[in-house]
């Protein structure tokens, strides 16, 4: 795909939980859940939420770092089986969609970073919605948990983006540093895991407090 003079990135790359979906109470509750299951202390709302976007057994080791380490394969089965009881709780956030299908229009390649399983991911790719809406996808035990750039890096490598022409959006500090940690220019939301106030020292390009305002900034921007 040749790039045009009147569009900034080639790649748009999405963070999933508390980006696309409203899904940010539901995963923490399941921490929370998960760790007092296995004997560890129930993490706060806001630690549990830190870990959001994380690996699972990165998230869950900071999370409840008073439980053992020979106990996280527990840990991280106790945490499937609360998130698998309410996935289908889990719905996009208003105006996605067509925010998705007007970049799909304007022939961005779109893609998702997140720290999700691979199979957790093809499972919510899955859906009828979504089908055929990313041209790309990586999942951190695929690659490597945020913030480390390997995500971003192999999607650039797949479509030939240079990370100038590249933008991550996401609802974490950590998807932020790990725009800044691949060369790319990052946008931030607000209304997912993290306190917006967190992500200034990491110089996002635009802070959206809505999907509506995130929508208007990327066809006037993008």
């Amino acid at each position: 795909m040749r790039s045009t003079p009147l569009r900034r990135f080639d790649l748009i790359a999405f963070d999933w939980d508390g980006t696309l979906f409203d899904s940010t109470t539901i995963i923490v509750r399941c921490i929370q859940r998960a760790v007092v299951d296995v004997g560890g202390a129930m993490p706060s709302d806001k630690d549990a939420s830190y870990v959001i976007g994380m690996g699972l057994m990165q998230a869950l080791a900071h999370a409840a770092p008073d439980v053992p380490r020979e106990k996280y394969p527990e840990l991280g089965a106790r945490y499937r089986y609360h998130y698998t009881a309410h996935q289908n709780d889990i719905a996009l956030f208003d105006g996605v969609l067509p925010l998705l299908e007007e970049l799909k229009a304007r022939h961005h390649w779109l893609a998702v970073a997140t720290g999700k399983s691979r199979r957790g991911l093809d499972e919510a790719l899955g859906s009828v919605q979504l089908k055929g809406m990313f041209d790309g996808s990586r999942t951190a035990d695929e690659t490597a948990g945020k913030p480390h750039p390997l995500m971003l890096q192999e999607l650039m490598r797949e479509f030939g983006a240079e990370p100038q022409r590249t933008l991550m959006i996401g609802d974490t500090t950590h998807d932020l540093q790990m725009a800044v940690n691949a060369g790319c220019a990052a946008v931030g939301v607000s209304y997912g895991a993290h306190e917006p106030g967190d992500f200034h020292a990491l110089g996002p390009l635009c802070i959206a407090h809505t999907v509506a305002e995130l929508h208007a900034w990327l066809l006037k921007n993008a």
